[in-house]
């Protein structure tokens, strides 16, 4: 009875270990900007680590895709299965972190694929840590699945895979896009707010000082405030978040204003996001005014858009001869819509019909 327990467990763990590691793999930009977040001064305070963070993505999404493919062959039985009980208690202690202090709100787990809450992804990986634990403590049973050659080939082909691919996705664009920004998708319709959608729910809570001590009143409490009471501070404490639009922080301002709901109309726009300039590649940005000039010649308006301030923007433009005017929008926001610094979409009455990595530039269609 334990050796099918401990082969069921090794079937579950290895599939799951490889599918979140593909899905990581597919994006490891994106898991990179997760990490940061948890290396954060408000979460971690490892900010010495913020450098590293993509090379580190990397390392860990490979690992997790390659450890699951050598469990399922029985491949490295010791290695393999101290490794995934290092990983799993590392991925444990974050997602309990993240819960338990309420600061992290997506592990990114399984990417943009799958959106788990803080308390979903400890729960998973408790579950994942007990079956670890018990695969590891029988693995008298975990028995390779091919002959020593084939196992060997196996393992080197998972890992030498997994290198190209995550190669590939750094120099071009995921495989396959799961975020709210994806071709396809028109902006307009997705920051919409259906009708009869849930509305959020918020409470004021009031905060006096009563005889040195501060303590927290709702708003039909203050009608009985204690005699000497003094204010102190007001919080919205949100019950309910209500309806949350798939797009709900887009914006395209310049000089202090919003002109999304115009941009959006163009039929023909180009549009080169940046997040941030200062850390754009260079051998990008050269390539910008030339797609620039290309692009009018077809018809088409071009602006940039980026989260970086005007003293940058202005050097960027001297350093680089852009003469399209830079749109403010938040970073966080533009790490969304596309992975590359800088990136291309093309934009038609505000659906997005291409996106491009600058080292694919060539392939730009512009009709």
């Amino acid at each position: 009875m334990k050796k099918i327990l401990v082969q069921i467990a090794r079937i579950f763990v290895g599939l799951l270990f490889i599918i979140s590691g593909l899905i990581k793999l597919n994006d490891p930009v994106g898991m990179s900007y997760k990490l940061v977040e948890y290396f954060s001064e408000p979460v971690l305070n490892l900010p010495f680590l913020t450098p590293y963070a993509l090379a580190f993505s990397l390392l860990v999404v490979i690992a997790e895709t390659v450890l699951g493919v050598f469990l399922l062959i029985g491949y490295q039985r010791k290695f393999t299965l101290w490794s995934l009980m290092g990983l799993i208690v590392f991925f444990t202690f974050l997602t309990f972190y993240a819960a338990y202090f309420n600061k992290v709100t997506d592990c990114g787990c399984f990417g943009d694929a799958l959106k788990l809450t803080p308390w979903e992804s400890f729960s998973k990986d408790v579950v994942l840590l007990v079956l670890i634990t018990l695969i590891t403590f029988n693995s008298r049973y975990i028995k390779p699945i091919f002959t020593d050659s084939t196992q060997k080939i196996i393992a080197y082909s998972a890992l030498l895979a997994s290198c190209f691919v995550g190669y590939w996705v750094l120099n071009h664009l995921p495989l396959k896009d799961f975020r709210a920004y994806k071709v396809g998708t028109n902006i307009t319709k997705a920051m919409e707010i259906p009708e009869g959608a849930p509305k959020p729910v918020v409470e004021m809570v009031f905060i006096y000082n009563v005889n040195g001590v501060n303590k927290n009143f709702t708003e039909k409490d203050l009608m009985s405030l204690p005699e000497g009471a003094t204010f102190v501070d007001r919080i919205d404490k949100v019950i309910s978040e209500g309806y949350k639009p798939a797009i709900h922080d887009f914006s395209m301002e310049l000089n202090g204003s919003d002109y999304k709901d115009e941009l959006l109309q163009e039929p023909k726009l180009l549009v080169f996001v940046a997040y941030d300039l200062e850390k754009a590649d260079s051998a990008g940005l050269k390539l910008l005014e030339g797609l620039h000039q290309k692009a009018i010649k077809k018809g088409y308006k071009v602006i940039a858009m980026t989260s970086s301030d005007a003293t940058v923007i202005a050097k960027t433009k001297k350093t680089y001869g852009c003469t399209f005017d830079f749109y403010f929008c938040d970073g966080t926001t533009l790490k969304t819509i596309e992975r590359a610094n800088p990136s291309l979409v093309v934009i038609q009455k505000g659906t997005i019909k291409q996106k491009l990595h600058y080292n694919d530039s060539d392939d730009l269609l512009l009709n």
